[in-house]
């Protein structure tokens, strides 16, 4: 399928690898790695160092989605975020802004940002008419309070994986109405976000229902609560964890995967499509003179 992000034009599925969202937290506070007050030199590394590790994409957030943790003003967020969006564009990375501020998401896009990453649920519709107006691409996701909201009731849903389908469709007629073309959109079942660890896990059991609508699936699962309750690890525990909900979410139909850990993500895959015959280990890769202490055997070219 089509993903269309700014000027650029994607393909995504069809047994492609899946392209990899690196998270660059421009806060002090993030759930998982929170590194108190840092300057912004020390957060360009860390995007650097997510792109030089595989990294497709680059998310930055400037304010905690956690309840738990305080909201920030339009204005503290931009300054965040705004000079780092406008040096990963420069260096022609695809950026993608995390927020659901609609003045923040405008700042980003003049930036340079290319997707739209709201974690609201189009609550502001106003970030609809940006997308339609700017071209960037927009993440939808499902979630069943305001921003920064906990919900964590067995009880909320009847029936979970149809309530977030309905919730999506929804969300998307909102976003086609605003002039948004189905070619940018991007959907996200919202792992954690108001949702128990159980309930999360029947939503990404189910992700199939969400391959209907042929639009790219963004899971988000990284470190999330649901890994911890499976595993019993702490948040900076959770990788391991991780990659397993990752390459089940593959197999589902994910097709952009939002990671903290780029490098393991992007080595797990790389054996995964070999093992599976996507990719295919020619006769001398691996090889090299210092793996042959008696002497190159004269037929192999290793130099």
């Amino acid at each position: 399928m089509i993903l269309r992000a700014g000027a650029r034009r994607l393909e995504l599925g069809g047994g492609r690898r899946p392209l990899l969202m690196g998270i660059l937290n421009a806060t002090p506070d993030s759930f998982s790695d929170g590194r108190g007050e840092e300057p912004v030199s020390a957060r360009l590394e860390r995007g650097r160092a997510l792109v030089a590790a595989g990294a497709d994409i680059i998310d930055i957030g400037g304010e905690s989605a956690r309840g738990d943790r305080p909201a920030v003003s339009a204005a503290e967020e931009i300054a965040r975020v705004e000079e780092l969006v406008a040096a990963f564009s420069k260096d022609d990375v695809l950026t993608s802004i995390d927020t659901y501020k609609f003045s923040v998401a405008e700042a980003a896009i003049a930036a340079g940002a290319s997707i739209v990453n709201d974690v609201s649920g189009l609550r502001d519709t106003r970030l609809a008419s940006l997308c339609a107006a700017s071209g960037a691409a927009l993440v939808i996701m499902h979630t069943a309070v305001e921003p920064k909201g906990t919900l964590l009731d067995p009880a909320t849903y009847a029936d979970v994986v149809g309530e977030v389908e309905a919730f999506l469709r929804s969300r998307i007629d909102v976003a086609l109405a605003a002039g948004v073309s189905l070619e940018q959109l991007i959907l996200d079942p919202g792992p954690d976000f108001a949702k128990t660890p159980a309930q999360t896990v029947a939503v990404l059991r189910r992700m199939d229902v969400l391959r209907g609508f042929g639009r790219p699936i963004l899971l988000a699962a990284s470190r999330k609560d649901f890994v911890g309750a499976i595993t019993g690890r702490a948040p900076a525990e959770r990788d391991p964890g991780t990659l397993a909900a990752l390459a089940y979410g593959v197999e589902q139909g994910a097709s952009i995967l939002r990671v903290h850990d780029v490098a393991g993500a992007s080595d797990f895959f790389a054996v995964r499509s070999v093992l599976q015959g996507e990719r295919v280990l020619g006769p001398l890769e691996g090889l090299s003179p210092e793996r042959y202490p008696d002497g190159v055997p004269a037929h192999l070219p290793l130099g």
